[in-house]
């Protein structure tokens, strides 16, 4: 391969600069106008495109097919009865052949559930959907429930008991788990442990609280790597107890995200995503739209929403949310001091008093949401736009202080038994507190897994668990909300629940399903006075009614806003790390996953890797192009990976994404990334300023699909722009850049045809970029992946893809999201392959994208907002 042309990142910022009018770019290499890049324009398929790459091994050919032809064949390999069966006599009646049937059920992920909808064909599922009646969902996908279907037809799940890594059986695990339970009655399980994930499910709850009063001395931990302890800790703070702030977006005219991703990472992404876009749409005789405002310090999907985005270090947001509110408060010594940013966002926040929505992210220390929760108390958007109900989890609490304690106890010998209740601590868990020795020492311990990853290699017994289409069980919306969970196949790999083992656990014989278990939990509640009829509504409908946490007041204890002040003893010119969940493969849960590993990130459309994220400033003064390698180092911990210049970042972060360098892990995901929990501690779980950087002078190839097959051809204009003003007195400009092909340069018989003819319609003012079509298309047509070689080699099947677009400065540029739709759909030939897309600007900045509505009223059945 022939060497990369180095760009001059002082010549892109120069020509970004000068730039005037509709100049929307996509890449560096774009504005550089590198060689490569000129190659790649002048061909819709690159060079060598068509042929298949010929170091592309057998192995790694066997490798990735196991996680994409999984389904291929997924017809014949349904879990069957284990005894002798006959061929229908009678077909039941509500089977049709090749006609599928849907059923309700729920997905979790950190515990919250999400209502779906899962499509099944002659006994096995297929697709999975939003339940468009959860009222925690409403509408909408996410792609991390698109590709769990892949995940239930995942060969590298853990298919055997196992202990001390030899294989074993359920029967000899009983007989263990008899004699631990005997030893534990004696002490009142003073030397018990349960870890877990943030737990809602109602009947696991109830297992638990019937354990904790069997064996009181007990402790049941939570622990999620993406967790929500400043959030919980900022409730605290404000009116001194764990509340959950609950925001309309449908209503609110103006929202102010201090680094919330809150369309993407949010418990309630799906909701969130709905009315925030509804607030987008101009309906008949409607002109107006919402406004967002995002400071954040690495482009999130939200922030590539924002109308007025400031890029701004983590650390310095403290800083930020502080002069708001005393600007608010009507400090005017306050006001001379600050930022055009900051007084944009005081002015229209005063204009919109109780239609206002002012919230902090996840990564934020707990003064910012108290500030936030001051501030929406002081514009009076409490009881309007912004409201508090109790936690719909179990025993909320600190859980990284909680993790702490429970480190102590294994280092210090307190422990006997360990049930590691699906999550894994080994990997994930703050590198300080040393997981994977403190485990090991440990007399018992129980991991109870889909895979056999770094937690169940160092536990004495692993219990393969059940994937959610597999099992009977319930959980709980961020809402509070209670959604029946039942299976649509039977265990692929005779897989356990998590309500077995407790069940097991409780001596009740003889050993009850996880469908008794959970039916008799909800029977004992008396929740319904027609059980029966109840029982089937709720698994009909994959929720139980009325079953949301109630409004609470939430009365501020802050006195004064002095209590709130940051410490501004950091340099402005000190390096930052900051520490964010993969947009892709999360926090590594999702690493097996082929679709996930191959779905260009939402920003940088890199795959099949991560990177550390860095700016263009940052990269010019240390002299780095994307794909070197450096080593970022915090204290005494260090961790080395390539870095990629990303547009719109704070210029002295350092972005690390989580969820990668597996060390247990199936066939796809093993030796894909780098692993950036080696430096995550607990004390800076989101992000810690005095990093160092060093090139460490050896590079790494990262691939993206950014500027694969470009449409923005000023001949084509596929992207157009003009003011709310033309928009408002022309509303249909967009049609007239609809492109009618000459007779020779068509296939199609010119046949007028009479109604309506198919075309695909996308709001572009909705279009946030998540990938949920691209993931939701690719299960619905089994689209294979063809690894990271490949796709540098520009041979990725997508059937849709989402171009991201910039526009203006290097440093902070606006973001715009360009789907390219169904070259392939299975309803019928496109005339219109792609829609025409523009997007309007109003004097103030106000961003505003339509859509082409064509000639067709048929539209996209995959659940986008």
């Amino acid at each position: 391969m022939s060497k990369r042309t180095s760009i001059s990142l002082a010549e892109v910022r120069a020509k970004l600069n000068g730039a005037r009018g509709q100049d929307y770019w996509r890449s560096l290499d774009e504005v550089a106008q590198t060689p490569e890049f000129e190659e790649m324009l002048h061909r819709e398929f690159p060079n060598a495109a068509s042929e298949w790459d010929s170091t592309f091994s057998r192995r790694d050919f066997l490798r990735l097919a196991a996680a994409s032809i999984a389904l291929a064949g997924v017809a014949g390999c349904t879990k069957q009865r284990p005894k002798a069966i006959l061929p229908y006599v009678h077909q039941p009646e509500a089977l049709v052949p090749g006609k599928p049937m849907f059923y309700a059920t729920a997905m979790s992920l950190d515990g919250y559930g999400t209502g779906v909808i899962v499509k099944n064909r002659e006994g096995h599922p297929v697709k999975v959907d939003g339940n468009p009646e959860h009222p925690a969902v409403k509408r909408g996908s996410s792609i991390w429930m698109q590709a769990s279907i892949l995940d239930l037809y995942d060969p590298d799940r853990s298919q055997s008991i196992t202990h001390f890594g030899e294989i074993s059986d359920w029967g000899l695990f009983l007989g263990d788990l008899n004699e631990l339970v005997r030893e534990h009655e004696h002490d009142g399980g003073a030397g018990l442990r349960f870890v877990s994930e943030t737990i809602t499910s109602p009947t696991l709850v109830g297992q638990l609280e019937a354990l904790l009063k069997k064996f009181p001395k007990a402790r049941v931990y939570q622990f999620d790597p993406v967790c929500r302890d400043n959030v919980r800790e900022g409730a605290k703070l404000a009116f001194g107890e764990y509340l959950e702030a609950h925001y309309r977006f449908e209503i609110a005219s103006i929202v102010v995200s201090l680094e919330s991703d809150f369309l993407y990472t949010h418990p309630e992404r799906l909701r969130h995503t709905l009315e925030y876009t509804n607030g987008r749409r101009l309906a008949e005789g409607k002109r107006e739209m919402n406004r967002l405002y995002v400071a954040e310090s690495t482009p999130s999907v939200t922030g590539t929403m924002a109308e007025h985005r400031l890029p701004i270090a983590s650390g310095k947001i403290h800083e930020l949310a502080f002069e708001i509110a005393r600007a608010l408060e009507g400090n005017t010594e306050s006001a001379k001091e600050t930022s055009q940013w900051t007084r944009a966002v005081v002015a229209d926040l005063k204009r919109n008093r109780g239609k206002s929505v002012v919230l902090a992210g996840e990564y934020q220390p707990p003064e910012v949401h108290a500030i936030a929760h001051w501030i929406n108390q002081t514009l009076g958007n409490v009881g309007n736009t912004v409201s508090y109900s109790r936690s719909a989890a179990f025993q909320p609490a600190n859980q990284i202080v909680a993790l702490r304690d429970f480190a102590h106890e294994l280092q210090e010998g307190r422990v006997q038994t360990v049930f590691v209740l699906g999550n894994n601590p080994v990997y994930s868990a703050p590198s300080d507190f040393d997981f994977s020795n403190s485990l090991a020492k440990v007399k018992r311990s129980i991991h109870i897994g889909l895979d056999y990853n770094e937690t169940a290699a160092v536990c004495t017994w692993h219990i393969p668990q059940a994937h959610y289409l597999e099992s009977w069980g319930d959980t709980r919306s961020f809402d509070g909300t209670g959604s029946l969970q039942q299976p649509l196949i039977a265990p692929l790999y005779g897989g356990r629940t998590i309500y077995e083992v407790l069940g097991a656990m409780q001596q009740q014989q003889p050993i009850r399903t996880d469908y008794e278990i959970v039916r008799d939990y909800w029977r004992s509640k008396k929740h319904w006075n027609d059980f029966e009829k109840s029982w089937r509504k709720g698994l009909h409908d994959g929720f139980v009614a009325d079953t949301a946490e109630h409004p609470q007041q939430a009365k501020l204890r802050i006195k004064s806003l002095a209590e709130l002040k940051p410490n501004t003893s950091n340099g402005a010119s000190e390096l930052e790390t900051v520490f964010r969940p993969d947009p892709s493969i999360w926090d590594g849960r999702f690493a097996n996953n082929g679709w996930l590993q191959e779905c260009a990130k939402p920003i940088s459309k890199i795959v099949w890797d991560n990177a550390v994220l860095v700016s263009a400033a940052l990269a010019q003064r240390n002299g780095l192009e994307n794909g070197d390698v450096v080593e970022v180092s915090v204290g005494r911990r260090t961790v080395h990976g390539p870095i990629w210049i990303t547009p719109g970042q704070a210029e002295n972060t350092l972005t690390l994404q989580l969820g990668y360098g597996r060390q247990r892990v199936g066939r796809v995901g093993a030796g894909v990334g780098f692993d950036a929990y080696q430096i995550r501690t607990s004390d800076a779980l989101w992000f810690q300023t005095g990093a160092k950087l060093t090139k460490t002078g050896a590079t790494h190839k990262l691939v993206t699909t950014q500027t694969h097959h470009n449409l923005n051809s000023p001949e084509r204009q596929v992207y157009r722009s003009g003011t709310l003003a033309e928009f408002v007195a022309n509303p249909e400009f967009v049609k007239q850049s609809v492109e009618e092909p000459r007779r020779d340069e068509t296939l199609y018989d010119n046949v007028p045809y009479q109604g309506y003819k198919w075309a695909m319609s996308i709001d572009l003012t909705t279009c946030i970029g998540c990938n949920a079509c691209l993931l939701a298309c690719n299960v619905e047509n089994n689209i294979p992946v063809v690894g990271k070689k490949q796709v540098e080699m520009h041979r990725e099947m997508y059937w849709i893809r989402i171009d991201t677009y910039y526009k203006g400065p290097l440093e902070n540029p606006s973001f715009n999201h360009q789907p390219v739709p169904c070259m392939h759909c299975e309803h019928a030939p496109c005339e219109l392959v792609c829609p025409v897309a523009a997007t309007v600007h109003d004097h103030e900045g106000l961003n505003l994208q339509v859509y082409n509505r064509c000639v067709g009223t048929r539209f996209c059945s995959n659940n986008c907002p």
